[in-house]
Order: structure tokens, then C-alpha cells, then sequence
């Protein structure tokens, strides 16, 4: 059988049959966001994803990376996504010093799409993530939870949110979205030399809790004020 190598996304190249090919270009062409879709991406975009166009690429494709402690959430995340992804989610691994290589991280990337280039665009129209006017109907209770559960971090009953990536004034538009659209009000700190972090007071808190508990997954639940799972 005629054999083709196709660009893994992912890693190293992979090699599919002719038809194989074609198969999956048409299918493709077909690919269009579903609701959970979109959400997880713009919740995940404010928190840890990413989305470039490499060298010589047209379009752009959807980064999925979290630390080892966070296959779950990857995994989860690979699960809504995987109509949109060529191989599954594996270890990235870093180097030290005396060349042993040790495990960092878990992660996946999407397919290129045009479809995705036009949120790029949105998300990133210099080249830099920034908060896109469309957040404002972006912005969904399941995007919400996707975005804690990148970012958030609960301690004494209340839930911060790192968003050392934005500036000020892009974090004080967040927080008037929250109240306009969820009716919870939040406030912001500056960290240190980091950058800002959103912050929610005890009964905020609770009001954000009580919003997005049910789209929060259950490894990712002690963001949210339950006990870590093991």
C-alpha cells in the first residue's frame, strides 16, 4: 500500500495510507466548532492555551498544555476537542544539564484551521494575546469554569484568578463583564512585579461556586473548595 507522511501536530511524523489522507481532508473541510467546543477554547485561551500559525503555515491551531498533576484536565479537554486532533495527548519532556531528560508536562494541539485562524485573530491581532471586544458575548458560564480551572485557585474560601498576561486595563474589563453578565463582583491585587491577579471575596466566591460547579470536572473540583481527588 502507497504510503504518505503527514505532519503530526503533535510530534514526531506519522504515516497514513493514501486514502487515510484524503479521508481526513475531507473530513476536515467538515469540521465545525460545537458549543462545548468553542467555550472550552475561549475559557481556556484566557487562561493557559495558545494558538499560533508556525512557519509557513496558513492557518492556526489550538495549544492544550498543563503540568503532570493535570493529566485529567487534558484529558477532559482532549475528549471535547477530539474531532479536532490527529493524536492523542502525550508527555513533553525537558533536558538537564547532564543531557537526562525528565517528564514536564501533558499535552495535545488541535488540527490548523480556518476556522480557529479567525479566533486567533481575535485573540492575538498583533501577534500577543490580549482580551478581544468579542469576549464581552464570548464569555459563557462553561468558559467561565474552563477559564478557573486553568487559572483560578481557591484558599480560605475564596477563588483568585492569575492574569499576569493582561493589563490593567484588560483585567478591570474582565471584572466588569463577571458582574454584568454573572451578577459577581470581583476586585483586583497587584502581585509583586507579576502583574495583577483577580480576586473574589467569601460570598462572591460562593455566588461563583454556585455558577459554575456544574461544568467543572472532578479532578479540578478543589479549585472550587472541595477536597483535591487522589
Amino acid at each position: 500500500m502507497l504510503k504518505l507522511v503527514m505532519d503530526n501536530i503533535v510530534g514526531s511524523p506519522i504515516v497514513i495510507s493514501k486514502f487515510e489522507a484524503r479521508k481526513w481532508s475531507q473530513n476536515k473541510l467538515n469540521l465545525e466548532l460545537t458549543k462545548d467546543q468553542f467555550s472550552l477554547i475561549v475559557g481556556s485561551l484566557l487562561g493557559d492555551g495558545t494558538m499560533r500559525i508556525g512557519q509557513g503555515a496558513i492557518n492556526a491551531n489550538f495549544k492544550v498544555e498543563h503540568g503532570l498533576m493535570q493529566k485529567d484536565l487534558v484529558i477532559s479537554k482532549y475528549e471535547i476537542l477530539k474531532p479536532w486532533v490527529l493524536t492523542k495527548p502525550k508527555i513533553s519532556y525537558r533536558y538537564n544539564i547532564d543531557g537526562s531528560k525528565y517528564e514536564k508536562s501533558w499535552w495535545f494541539r488541535t488540527v490548523r484551521h480556518s476556522k480557529l485562524t479567525e479566533i486567533r485573530k481575535t485573540f492575538y491581532p498583533n501577534g500577543k494575546k490580549i482580551i478581544p471586544q468579542a469576549i464581552d458575548v464570548w464569555l459563557s458560564t462553561p468558559a467561565l469554569a474552563w477559564w478557573i480551572m486553568d487559572d483560578g485557585c481557591y484558599s480560605k474560601s475564596k477563588i483568585d484568578i492569575s492574569t499576569y498576561s493582561f493589563a490593567l486595563a484588560e483585567v478591570e474589563r474582565l471584572l466588569k463583564l463577571i458582574n454584568h453578565k454573572f451578577s459577581v463582583t470581583g476586585k483586583y491585587f497587584k502581585d509583586r512585579d507579576k502583574g495583577f491577579r483577580m480576586y473574589f471575596n467569601t460570598t462572591e466566591t460562593k455566588r461563583l461556586v454556585d455558577l459554575i460547579e456544574p461544568y467543572v470536572i472532578d479532578s479540578m473540583r478543589y479549585k472550587i473548595g472541595y477536597s483535591r481527588t487522589p
